[in-house]
């Protein structure tokens, strides 16, 4: 019954924006960090972006998505987000969201499109 659900995908232009959303249910969500990744075609799946547990107060990016992308999460919604300025075609891949905690089993989405070209 644990699910990750993944949705906000879809085309963009280069230079615009799209909100991915993770929708989180049948787990303890706030005790587990969030992450943000991304496979592109021909590419290996790459971290984007972690967000800690509880309040959330620490976060990381890749460089290549740094000052571009902002994770959050909203544990009253049970969700993570992933805000993405400044898109590029470079950013063009699947994105998934995954629950990961120190000592339980990490927990993964099935995934959302991202397509930006103009």
């Amino acid at each position: 019954q644990v699910q990750l659900v993944e949705s906000g995908g879809g085309l963009a232009q280069p230079g615009g924006a799209l909100r991915l959303s993770c929708s989180a249910s049948g787990f303890k969500f706030s005790i587990y960090f969030m992450r943000w990744y991304r496979q592109a075609p021909g590419k290996e799946r790459e971290l984007v972006a972690t967000i800690s547990s509880n309040t959330g107060t620490m976060t990381e990016y890749a460089d290549s998505v740094k000052g571009r992308f902002t994770i959050s999460r909203d544990n009253v919604k049970n969700t993570t987000y992933l805000q993405m300025n400044s898109l590029e075609p470079e950013d063009t891949a699947v994105y998934y969201c995954s629950a990961q905690h120190r000592y339980f089993r990490d927990y993964w989405g099935q995934g959302t499109q991202v397509t930006v070209s103009s």
